[in-house]
């Protein structure tokens, strides 16, 4: 019932106490049992027509609906708790599949479950609670931590180590040999990548995305990290915790990236640069430079149409001529005031 939420969660209720609420919906297509939630005014005409049970508003809107609602600070993190509390990760079955093969000396809890075709190396270790899907690679002395979910067809290379309750999607590769190679009389030659892919607590991986082994030192993503589908890590780079990332970021090798920052979908950050703690980077965006204070930045050009853009971009490769001409105009301006 909507009363046992509040209850959980806080916030106000008004209205109808004893509403069931049994699943989470959009307003668009929420209906008998399902609660919606407004976070922002502009989207105030979706409330108007919704057929949702409940909804979770912002203090400010108290007076835009007579449905059932939960007032709250943050409508969205609001909205993800009960969504959490409504939609449990599925519980399973602990046990090994007859197909998946186990090396001598690797350690595997109990209670794991292990699916289809997955292999676990030499010395590998499993923890508690940990679901492996099918197909999975667990390289020799990888270590996966207590809890943790590894969906069908993940790869986690040797040494490498993964933290407690981490979710890894389907495809993602962890500890791959980064990018290392010197060239040689116009030739390249592979540097060995000895170090190791370190996985914190909590952390999220999405499908398809990689994360490099170091070449020395370790590749670290901290506690609490998301990332969403097709990300790039490179080697020896470090995410600090709670750092979010959307879909197709590249982070190049050796790059340093601090705590509780976020990147939006297909920004890129070149090797050996520092984000500061609280850097926010813009979708598309390129960071040629390190960033050491906390903020937003965006370095995305805006669209234009291609006759347009095709003149901007004309002016803008004739930039450093005109800033000659203005400077060179400044001083003229200059030298006659001084004779007057």
């Amino acid at each position: 019932m909507l009363a046992e939420i509040a209850r959980r969660f806080g916030g106000e209720l008004v209205g109808n106490p004893s509403v069931r609420v049994e699943r989470v919906a959009t307003l668009e297509s929420a209906g008998p049992g399902d609660i919606g939630f407004l976070a922002q005014g502009k989207y105030r005409d979706r409330l108007r027509s919704t057929r949702a049970a409940a909804v979770i508003l912002p203090y400010t809107e108290r007076d835009t609906t007579e449905l059932p609602r939960i007032l709250c600070d943050d409508p969205y993190l609001y909205f993800a708790q009960v969504s959490i509390l409504l939609n449990p990760l599925e519980q399973f079955t602990a046990g090994i599949h007859p197909s998946a093969v186990i090396e001598p000396e690797a350690q595997v809890a109990s209670s794991v479950k292990i699916g289809p075709g997955c292999h676990i190396g030499r010395g590998a270790h499993v923890g508690e609670g940990v679901s492996l899907g099918a197909g999975c690679v667990i390289g020799d002395l990888a270590k996966i931590g207590d809890a943790s979910l590894i969906h069908a067809s993940v790869v986690v290379y040797a040494h490498c180590v993964i933290g407690k309750r981490a979710i890894v999607h389907s495809g993602a590769v962890i500890g791959a040999d980064g990018f290392g190679m010197a060239l040689d009389s116009g030739q390249w030659l592979k540097i060995p990548q000895i170090g190791r892919a370190i996985i914190g607590d909590d952390v999220e991986i999405g499908a398809n995305t990689t994360i490099d082994r170091g070449a020395l030192d370790d590749t670290v993503i901290e506690d609490g990290v998301k990332l969403d589908n097709q990300v790039q890590i490179g080697h020896n780079v470090r995410i600090g915790a709670h750092t979010a990332m959307a879909g197709c970021v590249g982070i190049a090798g050796s790059a340093r990236i601090g705590r509780h920052c976020t990147l939006g979908g297909g920004a890129i950050v070149l090797g050996h640069l520092e984000l500061a703690d609280g850097v926010h980077i813009s979708a598309g965006t390129l960071v040629t430079k390190s960033i050491k204070r906390p903020g937003s930045y965006t370095g995305i050009y805006p669209l234009q149409e291609k006759g347009s853009w095709g003149r901007t971009a004309a002016l803008l490769r004739n930039i450093d001529k005109l800033e000659t001409r203005v400077r060179m105009l400044e001083r003229i301006v200059a030298e006659m005031r001084g004779k007057d």
